[in-house]
């Protein structure tokens, strides 16, 4: 309970020089009616300071930016644009190609064991 001694010092003590500097007393924490004191008891605590001695070491310099590319010519934007959409359309077609194959090997496979399956029992 020693530290909530030492906080309501540290309020009063903080009370007083606001009201020392100021020259008012500070009516807002005091309900209406109720007479301001006008001496607070302040308590002096002893607080003991530590020397930390700080090392610092020199991080590495990031080697500078590389400079941004030449701005392209109108031409050259153009030209590869083409080429990126001749390369997407050959990509699509290679998807639809192979799906093609994979849909016939299958029809493939399902007809010839449609075919090799034995015939069903026949019921009485």
């Amino acid at each position: 309970m020693k530290w909530i001694v030492e906080r309501d010092a540290l309020i009063a003590q903080t009370l007083a020089f606001v009201q020392s500097v100021t020259g008012m007393k500070d009516n807002v924490l005091q309900p209406e009616g109720t007479p301001v004191a006008t001496t607070a008891a302040v308590e002096i605590v002893a607080v003991e300071v530590a020397a930390v001695e700080i090392e610092l070491t020199q991080a590495p310099v990031p080697p500078p930016p590389t400079p941004p590319p030449p701005p392209r010519a109108i031409g050259d934007f153009r030209t590869e644009m083409q080429a990126r959409i001749a390369n997407f359309r050959k990509h699509q077609e290679r998807f639809e190609r192979e799906r093609e194959e994979y849909c016939a090997e299958t029809l493939t496979r399902l007809r010839a064991a449609i075919h090799d399956a034995p015939a069903p029992p026949v019921r009485k």
